[in-house]
């Protein structure tokens, strides 16, 4: 939204992914982040009935969660 609690918060789930992509946090710290992050996209979506961005946001997070645990 541009306030500054919304780009800490992208920033600091950003930087927590990071570390996880570099093998630098554990896999269940991954499932977590992914899982707060379709949670927020999901609340965001509900609140604003727009697909653009959150719903594309949740669809991918959820992608992302799939096909982590596909090649495990």
């Amino acid at each position: 939204a541009g306030s500054k609690p919304s780009l800490i918060a992208s920033v600091g789930f950003g930087a927590a992914l990071v570390l996880c992509a570099v093998g630098l946090l554990a896999g269940l710290v991954t499932d977590v982040l992914l899982a707060a992050l379709l949670v927020v996209f999901g609340l965001r979506l509900s609140k604003t009935k727009k697909f653009m961005p959150s719903g594309l946001m949740l669809v991918l997070t959820l992608l992302t969660l799939a096909l982590r645990h596909l090649r495990l």
